[in-house]
């Protein structure tokens, strides 16, 4: 199951998550708005999120090593594109 957020960012969010980390479950939620006049707000309304995503990919590792792996599956978005990531990773079968 998939709700994802829709701009263009988002949308290679979603595209990079999934073909590198396989998610049984994947949500990308697009939270800028609650950041407007923060640092870091760039005007896009794409610059902040929160991704709930569990796969797989993730049993056996702990909380940083799970966010890593979504760092890495994002790349180069979190360089230029993101500025705020909020992630919630889980193995299937975990809350």
């Amino acid at each position: 199951m998939n709700d994802h957020a829709t701009g263009p960012v988002a949308t290679e969010m979603t595209r990079r998550l999934e073909a590198t980390l396989e998610p049984t479950h994947l949500a990308v939620h697009n939270d800028s708005d609650q950041h407007v006049g923060h640092a870091g707000h760039d005007g896009s309304g794409e610059s902040h999120f929160t991704v709930v995503i569990e796969s797989p990919r993730f049993e056996g590792l702990n909380r940083v090593q799970r966010q890593r792996l979504v760092y890495q599956a994002l790349g180069a978005l979190m360089d230029r594109q993101i500025h705020a990531l909020r992630i919630k990773a889980t193995a299937p079968g975990e809350r």
